[in-house]
């Protein structure tokens, strides 16, 4: 009976988790919103930016009117963790897109584990991505050369639902 041997460069592995909360104006809001990112992921977020202004919602260009972190590694995988459990640790299927990569939304941050109500901070909701990447990819963002990812080396929706699954016990539906 020959074993198996398994393809190391088709490991799926947790590339990062990026947190977004857009509040829509800048000033006092913003400051909020970075209290509550910086609660959630023990990291330090940055502003967004308006990419073009908005005269009826009066926003300017390049006014802040968002708030985004970017959670890599270890820290990743315990924040994902804590997020998925907030959502009671089910997934819809069609968050999923063609690269592999997730994305949903939790309108309450105070449901995430470990988080507790702050009268200052109110309650808000963010939108979290999670990107799933293969030994390989660093060829698609590289300076030099920039190629892209062969087809049979993307990730599939499924292979996405299978990894979620096995790596963090989350059911996707």
């Amino acid at each position: 009976m020959a074993q198996e041997t398994k393809n190391l460069m088709k490991e799926i592995k947790l590339e990062k988790v990026v947190l977004n909360m857009g509040v829509g104006k800048s000033g006092d809001a913003i400051e909020v919103a970075k209290t509550a990112l910086e609660q959630i992921s023990g990291k330090k977020p940055n502003s967004r930016n308006a990419k073009k202004a908005q005269r009826d919602w009066g926003v300017r260009k390049n006014e802040p009117i968002g708030v985004a972190v970017t959670v890599r590694h270890d820290d990743a995988k315990t924040l994902l963790k804590k997020l998925f459990e907030a959502k009671g640790n089910t997934v819809n299927g069609k968050s999923i897109d063609m690269e592999g990569n997730l994305s949903f939304g939790i309108l309450e941050h105070i449901d995430i584990p470990g988080i507790k109500y702050d009268p200052k901070i109110g309650i808000l909701g963010l939108n979290i991505t999670v990107n799933l990447s293969r030994p390989g990819y660093s060829i698609k963002v590289r300076s030099k050369h920039k190629a892209k990812i062969g087809k049979h080396h993307k990730i599939t929706p499924d292979e996405a639902k299978d990894y979620l699954a096995k790596e963090f016990g989350v059911n996707v539906r």
